[in-house]
């Protein structure tokens, strides 16, 4: 790999211009409108700037830029592009844009810390026990807890001849499922008709993260007056909120018997015996309970509007739960994993609509991507993930079509590594990602094994953006099976109900 000569020096502070960054910036293409100062703006909506990428990149190619407000930016979503930038050795996570914005809330937590921040690598080591697969076993029972306040819920709206919402019903689901089994909390969602206020703080600051990047900087204060007012309400009330989960557990005897709160409170690094300080600790909660129950709920969210979509599908993936569950009433951890078919249309899913839809990778040292465009050191550029979900090169002419066969295992042995990236690459990857998928494929088959699913023929997929992706107004009528395995509840223990303790789940760190 050919590599600039240029000398490495102090980073620049703050964002970094496409222009710092990459020497030959008028070899990549950029949309055809650019107008001084607001750049390529025309036409935009910022309800949806990544579905206005998606738009540009299937014009412009693989490697792209935009600028706005005086900021440009470098889009790369091509196959042999995302695998270069996936070498460790020269390229790792870069924390900007929406990322960047998030950390009056997140600081130093896993998502949200800078490479040289040392709480990052004395977290990760301390956390990474906590998803071990003895550990992930013992989320299992709790996770049966949740969803069945899960399928308690509808068997009510079915009941009474409604329809659910799919999204809201999902973002109850993940939420319980990670307060519960990591810090010990129920807060309660399905026994509330509005969300609960955490999720409206948690969505407030996400979408006011956004909106940083549609307005310029400078007039950010003016333009955003009153909506900064009110992410900084939301920001105090998620710090109260945490900081009364981790209060009352200082205050329990015998703490949560090990889970993820414990593990921050009480663990030493193994090798420095570093602890996390009291803040971090904050932030490390508010990282996990936002960033680790937002992606597993929409991912969730689009495979249930795709099984409903897709009969056929949905009748497979439901014959296989009743191969591999039979009549068990209650599935074991080891019982999930054999769902091959479901975890299949799972992937599918998160190939078409990745719910954390980009990651931004920067040049460690001086370098070339793919041998042809120079990068200095601190260069970025963002990874459109949907885009190289779609890459017809790789997935064929049928790649904006939903087929699970994708994932079967001779498909996934055919392609090349680093086609599939929905939960980022290398050491900042999804700390937990077999954690959300054990979840969601549970939940998938427990849905699968006990309801026919009938979309709303009038519906549209409409893809809501708040960083990350979710359906839009998502809604699914029901029936219920006849089958004795899909009348049978969902069997818990006496002692999981009254014992919520486990860690947790999917956060890309």
């Amino acid at each position: 790999m050919a590599e600039t000569t240029a000398t490495p020096t102090a980073l620049p502070k703050g964002f970094r211009d496409a222009e710092q960054g990459w020497p030959d910036l008028d070899r990549i293409p950029h949309p055809p409108r650019r107008v001084p100062l607001l750049g390529d703006v025309l036409g935009a909506d910022r309800r949806t700037p990544l579905q206005d990428t998606l738009r540009h990149a299937r014009q412009l190619g693989p490697i792209f830029r935009r600028k706005a407000f005086g900021k440009e930016f470098v889009f790369v979503w091509g196959a042999d592009m995302v695998a270069d930038m996936a070498d460790e050795s020269r390229f790792a996570k870069h924390v900007g844009l929406g990322v960047a914005n998030l950390r009056p809330v997140a600081g130093d937590g896993l998502f949200t810390a800078y490479n040289h921040e040392p709480n990052w690598q004395l977290a990760h080591d301390v956390l990474a026990p906590g998803f071990s697969r003895e550990a992930m076993a013992g989320y299992h029972p709790m996770m049966l807890s949740v969803a069945e306040r899960l399928t308690d819920h509808w068997d009510r709206e079915l009941t009474a001849g409604r329809s659910v919402d799919v999204p809201g019903d999902m973002t109850k689901l993940t939420l319980e499922t990670i307060a519960r089994t990591g810090f010990g909390h129920d807060f309660g969602s399905f026994e509330r008709d509005r969300p609960h206020p955490f999720v409206t703080s948690m969505v407030g600051t996400l979408s006011y993260a956004q909106r940083l990047n549609s307005v310029p900087s400078p007039l950010a204060p003016l333009l955003l007056r009153t909506a900064t007012r009110r992410n900084e309400a939301d920001i105090a009330y998620l710090n109260r909120t945490v900081d009364d989960m981790v209060h009352t557990r200082r205050k329990a005897s015998g703490g949560g018997d090990g889970d993820l709160l414990d593990r921050m409170l009480d663990t030493a690094h193994p090798e420095t015996g570093e602890r996390l300080s009291p803040e971090n600790v904050r932030r490390q909660v508010i990282t996990f309970l936002v960033a680790g129950h937002e992606t597993t709920s929409g991912s969730l969210s689009f495979a249930l509007h795709y099984l409903a979509r897709h009969p056929e599908i949905a009748a497979r993936a439901r014959a296989e739960v009743d191969q591999v569950w039979g009549d068990t009433r209650t599935p074991g951890y080891d019982q999930v994993a054999k769902l091959r078919y479901v975890r299949r249309v799972l992937d599918e899913s998160l190939r078409l609509w990745p719910t954390a839809p980009a990651y931004a990778r920067e040049a460690t040292r001086d370098t070339e991507l793919t041998g042809v465009h120079p990068m200095r050191r601190g260069a970025w550029a963002l990874i459109l993930t949907p885009m190289l979900h779609r890459d017809p090169e790789v997935w064929g002419a049928d790649a904006e079509e939903f087929d699970p066969d994708r994932f079967d295992a001779k498909a996934v042995r055919s392609r090349a590594p680093h086609t599939f990236k929905p939960f980022g690459t290398g050491a900042r990857a999804c700390i937990g990602r077999q954690f959300a998928l054990h979840e969601a494929t549970l939940v998938l088959g427990l849905l699968l094994r006990r309801y026919e699913l009938r979309p709303d023929p009038a519906y549209q997929l409409r893809v809501a953006e708040r960083l990350t992706l979710m359906p839009e107004g998502l809604r699914l009528h029901l029936d219920r099976r006849a089958a004795a395995a899909a009348s049978a509840p969902v069997a818990v223990p006496d002692e999981v109900r009254s014992e919520p303790r486990c860690p947790v789940h999917g956060t890309d760190d």
